[in-house]
Formats: structure tokens, sequence, C-alpha cells
């Protein structure tokens, strides 16, 4: 038995960070990579949504003060940088992802903690740092959702993805991450995943698992 192989049909799909201005070309805080993601990352929604599977957007929200920043980008903050501002374009989740009749993201439902339901399978949450689980409700939210194993992709690889998955894995969940649908991925850090037990997938693979109602190495 293993206990790290992915459960495609008991999965969520996890997108971090994948908002206007960590993406655009020009946007203020535009990671490298990330706009030439978005089509990986739009066809892995669009096979979620298919799949009827859960999705779920992790984002950031700085508030213009300040308060709940980063102390390594405070600085920058209150200085009058402005950075996925509550409320502003671009804090919203890229064009790309949105489904035609997704809402704009509740600024003020976020910041107090709570699920933004755009679906019954659709969600965001807000995460106040690094790592998706860090003061969040996600791990919650997804045991409800029966799920399992996740699927991670999006913005800036060193950063946000690298900690959320090391703290999905300290919760004992069995991981995919879709290489070719996150910004800033590098070989050592892929190595150190795979050694933690992590599953490197492409996004052509992971579509071809869901289609099928993949559940690998599960007891019959």
């Amino acid at each position: 038995m293993s206990y790290t192989d992915p459960h495609f049909d008991t999965s969520a799909l996890i997108i971090i960070d994948v908002q206007n201005d960590f993406t655009l070309d020009g946007a203020p805080a535009q990671i490298e990579g990330t706009l030439a993601i978005l089509p990986a990352v739009a066809s892995l929604v669009d096979a979620y949504r298919e799949a009827h599977l859960p999705v779920a957007y992790v984002v950031r929200l700085y508030r213009p003060d300040g308060s709940n920043v980063d102390m390594c980008r405070r600085a920058a903050i209150e200085s009058g940088m402005q950075v996925v501002a509550p409320g502003s374009a671009g804090s919203q989740i890229a064009d790309a992802l949105r489904s035609p009749q997704m809402p704009d993201l509740d600024y003020q439902l976020l910041l107090r903690g709570e699920v933004q339901n755009f679906t019954e399978r659709e969600v965001a949450v807000f995460k106040p740092r690094w790592g998706a689980f860090y003061q969040t409700p996600l791990h919650e939210c997804l045991a409800g959702l029966g799920v399992d194993t996740l699927t991670f992709c999006g913005c800036n690889f060193p950063n946000c993805p690298r900690t959320s998955i090391y703290e999905a894995s300290e919760r004992d969940y069995r991981i995919v991450l879709a290489m070719d649908a996150v910004s800033r991925v590098y070989e050592q850090g892929l190595c150190e995943l795979e050694a933690i037990g992590v599953q490197l997938m492409e996004v052509a693979d992971i579509r071809s698992a869901l289609a099928a109602g993949e559940s690998t190495n599960r007891k019959p």
C-alpha cells in the first residue's frame, strides 16, 4: 500500500496567489513566469470543474496600512506601495480562471477568516502568510468536502506553493504538484518535494487521471 499516491476522485485543486497584481504584465508585484502558466492553470480549473471536484483559490490581501503584511514587505506597503489591496482590481483572481458568473472577491468576508463560496465546490480563502493552512479555514473546508488529495498550482513556487505543500504534508494529505502550472519552479525544489512523497505530474497527465476517475492503490 502507498500512503502518498493520489486519489484523484477525492482530490481538490489548490490555486495559490494567481491574482492580477502578481500575474499581469506591468503589475506592481508581477512574478516572472506567472502569466505564462495561466493557460495551464486554466486547463486544470476546467478539468476539475468537469469532474465536479473542489477548487480552492488561496489569495493574499494586503491592508494599505501594512498591518497584515509579511514583515519583509511591510515597510513597502506602509510607504504607499499598492499590492493586492482589498477591493482593488489588482487583488482579483486572474480573469482566465474565472467563470462568467463568478463574483469578485469579498474582501471583508475573507479578511474575517471566512470561506467565500462561489459555488458548492468552488471557494476562496485568504491566507495572511506564505502557507495556505496558516491561520486559515482551508483544512476544515476541505475536510467537509471529503478531500484527501491536493493538486497544487499557482504563483511563485519558492514561497507560497512550497510552504503550502509542506503544510499539507504535515496534515497527511496526498499531494500532487502540477509542475507546468507553477511559476518559478526549480529542479532542487522538485527533488526535495519528491523526497517527502509529493507526486510530480504535468497538467496533461492530471487531466487524463481526472477524466478516468482515477484512484490509485485503493484497497478493493
